[in-house]
């Protein structure tokens, strides 16, 4: 029996020599395991020690003489009884042994598995060392600034570190020796099982440790799952702690670097020159299927979906306008995310920058964004394609960019324009065609997976899933209505939906208010997790959740698609911009490549000058001009109204009077605004005659659209001083009021205006009649032209109404109904059937015939009559007053446009050239103004030129920086 008790329990001895060794080496027993030791002290001590060793070489390790080739041969009788009770005790010590063996092994065996299960999670953390790219360079001089070494030795050493872990060398070594000796133990026993023990009572011992072993492996399996969870947990709050560490020094370092530390131009971000690219590929438009296939993160998702919460937490901010329910994106927005020594938000158009430290200017970005929203929202639309373009700087930020598109719906409701579905569905596809694209698709949580729409278009645009990171949101809602969270883990292990993703995560923002702040939904986030089944049973794995591991995943992925793509994406710039340039050569070989922008530039300048040219008019061509155009303007009514009532008095007192009453009148009513619009049609005249004369050899046609639109413009925004009416007409009426003519060479010129002026009026009557009357005798036979009926009796009636002038030389102005009577019935009687209107009408024109010719006959009687004007026509029949009539109007003319050239020069030739100027000003912010006025093949190619060199330039100026930081 003890023989082979003794067996079993140096098997596990014999084990742990070599098999060279034999019995033969004095092996010292302190050498040997600690536990093989006391197994073998137990076991020794229960051996006879009346019989002697087999071997007494092998006395110092062990009692027990080499295995028998053979089992011993069984004794009967009462010495059996005895030896049967022995063989119990053995037994019962060796399953007492067995069972500290199995709690010793388990214990062992725990702890390595924890240690096993802590090297496979920090495994799957990411590689710091492949991020160094990432960090500017200003970080890796830190040393020059800054002593590292005392910093390093402020912290503990990792001798110290180790101390606190435990020896996961030592339980490995427990652990191999206890599985060796646990599996030679049961080789041992089940051989003298086999011999010694009943068949019942094998059975029952093998139930009973199979139900014991099974109960033991899973409380085993639950403690080892807690073990993990407070491990990860505590290395998960030991990185915090040691980033939130880093990101105050990186934000000290920062700080110290912006203030001039390092006496050098701190270069531009590398994310920063990457989204400058982005921006100006935004405006660009090509004709050469030059398309932008430059990466960005394209979040998309259904509304309400969580999108711009799950952007806040990557930005770290609250920066979007918020919600309940209604559509607040209705744009893109272009997150760029960099790092800074301030948190801080900037628009790409202005230089404002916004402290998102402090809730006054969140609220007001919020506000601006808002604003900038619905501007660019065309009326009768509810989105809009344009671009928002924003900057997000802070210390620990992931670097990238992001563009936030209007949420996928399902429905138009009332207040949306009827193709709001449409639009956010080809704004969504124009942003994920792009191959290079990273699709962030967001999916709520919270709502069954049968509802998302977003999925669908996204496994249509990458339906390899090569390009999209899956989001689901709100998973704390999700876990709470959900009957089964197994269904959470379909989804994330991409089993529920048909789209494919390269990774799925879990993450939650907030309870749902919109006052909390980021780190609020941090901490909660965290608690969740913690705390949640979704973790504890596997359904979920630590890497998965976070907004923070998801914005790793991103930012490494949106730098993989850079690094892969960007180069391509340079060459194919290059193979447009050498069309571009061959093109140009071939058509425009002599002209420079001038961009809309710069010909603007040329043609305001011109414009300029031709506005500076009007201040170069001489005075007497402004007062020459102002007084045709004036007297163009009111001679007929200074004949019709004035003049020809006069002229008919009996008396020249009569006249003075009708022609001073009729002047007021004319003077206080009408005269100043009529002058006032001749100086200002005069202004506008001669300003486009500059422009158009300005015209030569090396004008350039292409402004002529520009140049007629900044005159229109300019002039309509011209407004005359209205002050200057009222000191024109005391001007005018002074001068109407003076009828002293002072010398003979002023009486001659009155005479010769009034001359002319009756001459043309004369000419102008003369053409009427022969307009009525139809061609005379000459005309009739030499042209072969015929006079209409009309014609035929308008001739008549004049013939009858001319017999009567020359018995009535000196007939009024008009006809007496008698009159009219006795000419329609002479007419009658040579078969004329004439109306009696058409008969005054007629008359007017002969008498205004008649009264012209007798007037001129009077002019030329007036030549002599200068001496009796100074005598007051004392004692002469000859009566000049129509002549002193002419002098008062050709005085006022001559006033009134020495007035007016005197406005226009001093005030409103100035007045329109800064009109001008605004109005050059105003077009040169808006280009759509400039597209609209400087148009044609030519300027479009210019335009694609310098827009693609720029792009080329800045791809391979960001791709040398790239590789730099590799």
């Amino acid at each position: 029996m003890l023989r082979a008790g003794s067996v079993v329990t140096c098997i596990a001895c014999k084990n742990l020599l070599p098999s060279r060794m034999g019995v033969k080496f004095r092996i010292p027993l302190q050498k040997l395991h600690p536990l093989s030791r006391a197994i073998h002290h137990r076991y020794s001590a229960n051996n006879n020690p009346q019989r002697p060793p087999h071997c007494s070489a092998a006395r110092h390790y062990t009692s027990l003489s080499r295995l028998p080739m053979r089992p011993p041969k069984s004794r009967s009788g009462g010495h059996g009884y005895q030896q049967h009770r022995s063989f119990w005790v053995v037994r019962l010590a060796a399953r007492l042994l067995k069972l500290r063996y199995i709690l010793l092994g388990s214990a062992v065996g725990g702890g390595y598995t924890a240690k096993k299960t802590y090297d496979e999670w920090k495994d799957m953390l990411p590689d710091m060392s492949q991020y160094t790219w990432i960090v500017p360079d200003f970080v890796w001089e830190l040393s020059e600034n800054i002593d590292l070494d005392k910093l390093a030795s402020a912290l503990p050493e990792l001798e110290e570190i180790a101390k606190l872990l435990p020896d996961m060398e030592k339980i490995g070594e427990n652990f191999t020796f206890l599985k060796s000796l646990l599996s030679s133990e049961t080789t041992g026993e089940s051989t003298l099982r086999a011999t010694d023990i009943p068949p019942t009572s094998a059975a029952m011992s093998d139930s009973a440790d199979k139900q014991f072993k099974k109960s033991s492996d899973k409380e085993k399996v639950d403690q080892l799952q807690e073990e993990l969870l407070r491990t990860q947990l505590k290395y998960q709050r030991m990185l915090e702690r040691l980033e939130k560490e880093n990101k105050e020094l990186r934000k000290v370092v920062l700080q110290k670097d912006d203030k001039g530390i390092h006496q050098r131009k701190v270069k531009k971000s590398l994310i920063d020159m990457y989204s400058e690219v982005l921006d100006i590929l935004s405006d660009y438009d090509s004709n050469y299927n030059t398309q932008d296939h430059l990466p960005r993160v394209v979040v998309v998702g259904d509304q309400s979906a969580g999108k711009t919460s799950v952007l806040e937490m990557i930005a770290q901010a609250r920066i979007f306008p918020r919600g309940s329910g209604e559509m607040m994106t209705r744009s893109p927005v272009k997150v760029t995310l960099s790092e800074g020594p301030h948190h801080v938000a900037m628009f790409k158009d202005s230089t404002r920058e916004f402290d998102l430290g402090k809730e006054e200017d969140l609220a007001a970005l919020r506000h601006e964004i808002e604003i900038r929203m619905r501007k660019s929202v065309k009326e009768g639309q509810t989105v809009s394609p344009e671009t928002i373009s924003l900057s997000v700087k802070g210390p620990g930020i992931q670097r990238m960019v992001l563009v936030d598109l209007p949420g996928v719906i399902s429905t138009v409701t009332s207040g949306m324009a009827a193709d709001t579905k449409e639009t956010i569905f080809s704004i969504s596809k124009a942003y994920m065609q792009n191959p290079n694209a990273i699709i962030l698709c967001i999916q709520d949580g919270s709502v069954d997976a049968e509802r998302s729409i977003v999925t669908d278009l996204v496994s249509q645009m990458d339906p390899q899933g090569k390009r999209t990171i899956f989001v689901l949101t709100k998973v704390d809602l999700a876990e709470k209505n959900l009957a089964s969270p197994s269904r959470i883990q379909q989804i994330v292990e991409g089993k529920l939906f048909p789209m494919k993703a390269l990774g799925y995560f879990a993450v939650v923002t907030g309870k749902g208010s919109s006052n909390e702040s980021i780190d609020s939904i941090k901490d909660y986030e965290e608690d969740f997790f913690q705390n949640s089944r979704l973790l504890k049973d596997g359904m979920l794995k630590a890497h998965q959740v976070t907004t923070k591991n998801l914005s790793l995943a991103v930012s490494d992925c949106f730098w993989k698609m850079v690094r892969e793509s960007v180069e391509q994406q340079a060459d194919a710039f290059k193979a447009s911009r050498f069309n571009l340039e061959t093109e140009w050569k071939n058509n425009y070989p002599r002209l420079r490549e001038l961009d809309r922008n710069e010909l603007y530039e040329k043609a305001k300048n011109e414009i300029l000058d031709e506005v500076i040219s009007l201040s170069q008019v001489t005075p007497k061509h402004w007062e020459s001009i102002l007084q045709k155009k004036l007297w163009e303007r009111v001679s007929t009514h200074v004949i019709e109204n004035i003049y020809l009532p006069a002229a008919q008095t009996m008396n020249s007192g009569t006249f003075n009077t009708t022609v001073d009453i009729k002047l007021k009148q004319w003077t206080d009513k009408q005269l100043p605004h009529k002058a006032l619009e001749v100086a200002w049609e005069t202004l506008q005249e001669e300003f486009a005659r500059f422009m158009a004369e300005y015209k030569g050899k090396d004008q350039d046609d292409i402004f002529d659209k520009l140049k007629e639109a900044v005159k229109d413009e300019s002039i309509k925004r011209h407004k005359w001083n209205e002050r200057a009416m009222d000191s024109l007409r005391v001007i005018q009426h002074n001068a109407l009021e003076d009828r002293s003519i002072t010398d003979k060479p002023q009486w001659d010129a009155a005479i010769q205006f009034m001359e002319e002026t009756l001459q043309s009026r004369l000419k102008d009557t003369d053409s009427v009649i022969a307009d009525m009357v139809g061609p005379d005798w000459k005309q009739r036979w030499l042209s072969w032209k015929n006079r209409t009926p009309e014609q035929h009796i308008r001739n008549e009636t004049k013939n009858e109404l001319e017999r009567l002038l020359k018995l009535h030389e000196d007939h009024t102005a008009y006809l007496a109904n008698d009159e009219v009577t006795t000419v329609r019935k002479n007419l009658e009687a040579r078969g004329v059937e004439v109306d009696p209107a058409l008969i005054k009408d007629t008359w007017h024109q002969l008498f205004r015939r008649h009264f012209l010719q007798k007037a001129l006959l009077h002019c030329n009687l007036c030549r002599r009559g200068f001496y009796y004007y100074q005598r007051h026509f004392v004692d002469s029949e000859l009566e000049c007053n129509d002549v002193v009539l002419f002098w008062r109007i050709q005085r006022m003319l001559a006033i009134t446009a020495n007035t007016l050239r005197q406005q226009l020069t001093n005030t409103e030739v100035r007045r329109l050239e800064k009109n001008v100027k605004e109005v050059l000003e105003d077009f040169g912010e808006d280009t759509e103004k400039k597209v609209q006025l400087i148009t044609g093949r030519r300027v479009q190619l210019a335009e694609d030129l310098k827009k693609v060199r720029e792009i080329q330039e800045k791809l391979e100026a960001f791709i040398e920086a790239l590789h730099k930081e590799k």
